[in-house]
């Protein structure tokens, strides 16, 4: 058992100072007030949270959690992220995928390191598929996936406009986003085709096409990397106002004032701006997938590995930027937790999982809870993974 007192807390939303009693992996009482008996009672560890707050844990719903890249060549392909590039991230939960190569990694692979993340604290789920069309899958179907495999709730990331896709069709997108569909009425799961948008002048109009041209709902399409470049996010605020949701890349940063990508911070603040719902907008790290940057003829020039730690920075940016705490969490708690119908999770309530993040006066991560168990201490990791 764990209590956490006197600590300010937000679920998102602020719910003010509170005691909160967790007992295995929930979170069991909350309360303004909680007194251990001296006698007769299990032992608990207590956290004194004075000074302090106490948020949801990060859930991450892109990540290349065994490795990606490669478009260097092989010496370019990324290694297999750990787990305290994850607990030190304050991310308790995430969304593995594969990404552009789906030749030399594999599905099977995939699942195997979630599972191997599962086993060492964090909470883990997968897409299916890369890049490619006809998508690399588990069962004979993208929709038997999802069925059949705990572990998976959707198609992803699916490559549309971008020169390493597949250039799949309207009818390619409709019917794998039908199949992605299915398979999520039909396992209880969330069946959502997650979609890489690259840089190509499409930009998002395969998106507004597969709207256009099908009855595939708005909660069963969520096209990432919107920031990616100016053009592409005026099109992200355009389907948005529609009713789409949409996911921001906190690893894509501007680098100087010149750059094409936009900050995710200002993103988000732009989109708040334009009226549209936090509960419309996630945010994702594309942590451990290559950064690739290709110059006009399509040739590499520069690559780097996307960084998990991108969440809690573009947090800090939020806040420092102007955007009350309350609604800079939801796009890194609450939204995607209801995205993906993740029950129990991205916000602090009786009966959820305790998975939490207490930060200081500077939003620096002091501890990590993950079903229930110190992962981080003082600013210090306290489990590490296996071969860590």
């Amino acid at each position: 058992m764990l209590l956490i007192k006197n600590i300010l807390t937000y679920s998102p939303k602020s719910i003010g100072i509170q005691n909160i009693l967790i007992s295995f992996d929930k979170i069991i009482y909350i309360s303004p007030c909680i007194n251990i008996p001296d006698k007769n009672f299990p032992e608990i560890t207590v956290i004194d949270g004075s000074d302090l707050m106490l948020i949801p844990g990060i859930i991450d719903l892109h990540v290349h959690i065994a490795g990606g890249g490669g478009e260097g060549g092989f010496n370019t392909r990324t290694p297999d992220l750990m787990l305290s590039n994850f607990t030190m991230a304050g991310v308790t939960t995430c969304v593995g995928l594969l990404g552009t190569d789906g030749t030399t990694r594999s599905m099977g692979n995939l699942i195997a390191k979630a599972r191997s993340l599962q086993i060492e604290g964090i909470s883990t789920y997968t897409w299916t598929g890369c890049y490619q069309m006809p998508t690399r899958t588990i069962t004979d179907s993208a929709r038997g996936d999802i069925i059949l495999v705990d572990k998976i709730i959707g198609v992803g990331e699916i490559a549309v406009s971008d020169h390493r896709s597949s250039h799949p069709s309207d009818n390619d997108l409709i019917f794998l986003a039908s199949e992605a569909r299915i398979g999520g009425m039909i396992s209880g799961k969330c069946g959502i085709l997650h979609i890489h948008i690259g840089d190509a002048k499409k930009g998002l109009l395969p998106i507004f096409d597969l709207h256009k041209n099908s009855e595939i709902p708005f909660e069963n399409i969520l096209p990432t990397h919107i920031n990616r470049n100016k053009e592409l996010f005026k099109q992200s605020i355009d389907y948005a106002e529609m009713g789409g949701f949409i996911d921001i890349t906190t690893g894509i940063k501007a680098e100087n004032a010149n750059s094409i990508e936009v900050n995710p911070a200002e993103a988000y603040s732009i989109l708040l701006k334009n009226k549209i719902s936090p509960y419309n907008i996630t945010m994702s790290s594309d942590a451990g997938g290559s950064m690739p940057i290709f110059n006009q003829d399509g040739k590499l020039e520069k690559l780097t590995i996307g960084s998990i730690m991108s969440n809690i920075e573009a947090l800090r940016d939020c806040v420092n930027g102007g955007i009350d705490l309350e609604n800079s969490l939801i796009p890194f708690t609450s939204s995607p937790a209801k995205r993906l119908k993740l029950t129990g999770k991205g916000q602090i309530k009786e009966g959820f999982d305790a998975d939490l993040l207490i930060l200081d006066k500077k939003l620096n991560i002091k501890y990590v809870i993950a079903k229930g168990k110190i992962m981080v201490e003082n600013y210090k990791q306290t489990v590490l993974g296996t071969f860590e």
